[in-house]
């Protein structure tokens, strides 16, 4: 079995960088035994690129993670979506008692550079459990109340991510942390975070798209393409991964379809969280905004449905590389969401220039996935739209998981509080 649990996640300083060889792995778990494997890994790495600024949390959340979504493809052969409090106690029971061929007694690096090809590769003799050593002899692996309590603890924290990712409506974690015999059974104490909808206040989003607005002023080669992929991410509330190629999917521009008998238009979602498909309406900036990029790219106004242009492509062919001499090669997931972390970062910079350096901060430590909180919460909080359309356009399977998003943030309640008076008929006075 050691052979099959290999590191997923590279250090703070390359995980940015991706592996080949990680991802041809996780390429066969999905082909093969957990078909949203790849979006389950691609959740993770959203969420570790959070603690990246702290290397000993990173190290940390690192360590867990992996060995749990190794036991989810590996063992349970299950997505993570479908981890209920029942599965998890499984996982519980194999990390109190793992395979002897998983427990090492030695500490290794995770990725190691290849002698030969000089590329980073996951280290073959790292093992995911650490056993003991007593007086130099290697000494039987046990798990400590501590170490199980901290497991459970980051777990919660990685589930709360994933609901607020969408990707699943429950935290089996946080379900064992409360449940009373299991909690005197290993001494477990509830310390997981309250849950929290990470999306940007209205200023700070202005800031992001005035910055990308002056970005493709400057350099339109460049970021013509930045301002319409925050532009749609935002108005039609998308998942990176629906904007962006893998297996099986190359996002087109026929996907933005007129309805005949309405005339009304809608970008189309084939596949997405679950395997359901949707077609979100366009409001009539979003429109205006693909009419601009597609004048850009110098196609007509508005696509048909046979329209098979990328939606967003290399700037320009490489010279390198199995995509080599391809204009159109279609961008996926790691290219987006780099390119977004750039503008996150000058958007930031601004911010700090202007005095606003907690807005600044805030910036610079979020997601992609932020863009489509941002998009449910302001439609809701700011646009008014009715909760059953906002549901209906961001693919909620339940009304209860699109009202979550009323619970706006704490600086918008300020702003909303701040000019509230006590006696409304003396103020209108």
């Amino acid at each position: 079995m050691s052979n099959i649990f290999q590191p997923l996640f590279d250090s703070p300083t390359h995980v940015e960088e991706g592996n080949e060889q990680v991802n041809r792995y996780l390429t066969q778990v999905a082909m093969n035994r957990v078909n949203d494997a790849l979006l389950a890994y691609e959740l993770a790495y959203e969420w570790l690129l959070e603690q990246r600024f702290s290397e000993n949390n990173f190290k940390s959340y690192r360590s867990e993670v992996t060995i749990f979504l190794l036991w989810a493809f590996e063992v349970e052969q299950c997505s993570v979506a479908e981890i209920t409090r029942r599965v998890l106690m499984r996982y519980v029971r194999f990390c109190v008692a793992p395979p002897e061929a998983l427990v090492g007694y030695h500490n290794v690096p995770q990725f190691i550079v290849c002698k030969t090809t000089k590329e980073r590769m996951p280290n073959p003799a790292w093992r995911p459990f650490r056993g003991p050593r007593i007086d130099g002899v290697q000494a039987p692996y046990q798990i400590t109340e501590r170490a199980l309590k901290t497991k459970l603890a980051i777990l919660s924290s990685f589930f709360n991510f994933l609901i607020e990712a969408d990707y699943t409506e429950i935290n089996p974690a946080m379900v064992l942390l409360k449940n009373g015999r299991f909690k005197a059974a290993y001494g477990i104490v509830d310390q997981s975070p309250p849950d929290e909808i990470k999306a940007f206040s209205e200023l700070q989003w202005s800031y992001i798209v005035e910055t990308a607005e002056q970005l493709a002023a400057e350099e339109p080669e460049l970021h013509e393409r930045t301002l319409f992929l925050i532009a749609l991410m935002y108005s039609c509330y998308l998942r990176i991964s629906e904007v962006s190629a893998r297996p099986g999917f190359a996002p087109v521009m026929g996907l933005f379809r007129r309805d005949n008998h309405t005339g009304v238009w809608g970008f189309f979602i084939p596949a997405s969280k679950g395997g359901k498909s949707r077609t979100v309406a366009l409001s009539n900036s979003m429109l205006a905004a693909l009419k601009r990029y597609r004048r850009f790219l110098g196609l007509t106004a508005l696509p048909t449905r046979n329209d098979d242009t990328p939606l967003f492509v290399r700037h320009r062919a490489s010279g390198r590389g199995r995509d080599a001499g391809l204009k159109n090669a279609n961008l996926g997931i790691r290219h987006l969401r780099d390119e977004i972390s750039a503008l996150f970062n000058r958007t930031a910079d601004r911010l700090t220039h202007d005095g606003l350096y907690e807005d600044a901060q805030e910036v610079r430590n979020m997601t992609p996935h932020a863009i489509r909180h941002t998009g449910i919460s302001h439609d809701i909080n700011l646009n008014q739209r009715p909760l059953a359309h906002v549901q209906a356009d961001a693919g909620h399977d339940s009304i209860d998981t699109t009202s979550h998003y009323l619970h706006t943030t704490q600086v918008e309640r300020h702003e909303s509080a701040a000019g509230k008076p006590i006696d409304r008929l003396e103020a209108l006075r």
